[in-house]
């Protein structure tokens, strides 16, 4: 199960430091749980499949569960860019009995992750330009969710529309395009490193950087981000910031008034539940998470980890065979060589003075 922060329960004031350090304790509880899974993924992809490969062990590929839904298929779509408070929306939606699909656990399902990268991200990559295409939406449905939120899907607003016409849709905002990207920069230049390095382990994790490629290429209207090396470039800011205006500009003129909600995640429970016909409307606070400096905690912490880990394991296997070859331990063999330097010493002192006197 992932790590879940909701920062609403705390209560801090804004800026305070003690929002500071529990966004810090948020990023590094969220980043080392991620670590930790793509790490076990790590050690079963590298390690354990192919030795039960090579028993003749068949391996079977465990799937998130199937389940039952309704004819309605999904019903709430967010369409906000990414870091116009998606995660929180997310949580929120989930409270109002939305089983919701954010980006951020998309890696979570293998088979809807695969459905993208390989009918959208990797064709696009392949022809050299980013193309939208079309995504299996029943595929999503057929898991249980009934909302999306984030991108990919947000893009996907008009073919959602025309296959549940009564679908209802959120476009998340910020206060203005110059505190969207400044902080969709911070987000994109805190998570490529970790998805580089991480792809070259876990199948996953290269799915997502494959993602990452097609994204920016798709938000910054530039088809270089499909091919250039890693690190990926940072983002345009002119461009992105057209993109995200020219998007929602979109949603607003295609999708008909009384199915949107324009909506910032500080206005709280009462429009979102008045949109959705929600009668008993929560009293709790309204979700937070994911902060920027929470985030970059977070991409910084899941990449250090796993460094910790590898330099650890490999620490325990030099100090194993040091000792298996001079039959002490380190720590053995470094106090014996402090003992005979110290009892040379006065020797070697005498030596010297004599060899001084005899010039």
């Amino acid at each position: 199960n992932t790590v879940v922060a909701d920062t609403s329960v705390m209560a801090f004031q804004p800026g305070s430091w003690e929002e500071a350090a529990y966004d810090v304790y948020v990023g590094l509880r969220v980043g080392v749980s991620h670590a930790m899974y793509f790490g076990k993924l790590a050690v079963l992809d590298s390690i354990v499949k192919p030795t039960m490969n090579y028993m003749g062990i068949k391996v079977e590929e465990p799937q998130k569960q199937k389940q039952q839904i309704d004819d309605g298929g999904l019903k709430v779509i967010g369409v906000g860019y990414g870091r116009t408070g998606t995660y929180s929306l997310t949580m929120a939606l989930e409270e109002l009995g939305f089983p919701t699909l954010h980006t951020q656990h998309l890696y979570e399902n293998d088979e809807i992750f695969s459905m993208w990268t390989h009918s959208i991200f990797q064709p696009s990559i392949d022809s050299g330009e980013a193309f939208l295409g079309e995504p299996d939406l029943e595929l999503i449905a057929s898991y249980g969710y009934t909302a999306t939120m984030d991108l990919p899907m947000a893009l996907y607003f008009d073919q959602v529309h025309q296959k549940y016409p009564d679908c209802k849709f959120i476009l998340t905002t910020r206060e203005n395009s110059e505190v969207w990207f400044s902080s969709w920069d911070t987000l994109t230049k805190s998570i490529t490193q970790p998805a580089r390095y991480g792809g070259l382990l876990v199948t996953n994790v290269n799915q997502l950087f494959i993602y990452m490629r097609w994204l920016y290429s798709i938000v910054n209207n530039d088809n270089t981000y499909l091919t250039a090396p890693f690190p990926l470039p940072n983002q345009h800011k002119e461009k992105s910031i057209a993109s995200y205006e020219a998007h929602n500009r979109r949603v607003r003129e295609e999708i008909p008034s009384h199915q949107l909600l324009e909506y910032k995640v500080n206005e709280g429970w009462e429009p979102l539940c008045r949109f959705l016909e929600i009668k008993e409307c929560p009293t709790k606070p309204f979700p937070k998470s994911n902060s920027a400096r929470s985030v970059q905690v977070q991409a910084i912490s899941s990449m250090v980890v796993p460094l910790i880990i590898i330099f650890f394991l490999l620490f325990t296997l030099f100090t194993y065979i040091f000792q298996h070859i001079t039959g002490k331990t380190m720590l053995q063999w470094i106090s014996t060589k402090l003992h005979q330097t110290m009892c040379t010493l006065p020797y070697r002192t005498a030596m010297t003075l004599k060899g001084k006197k005899g010039a």
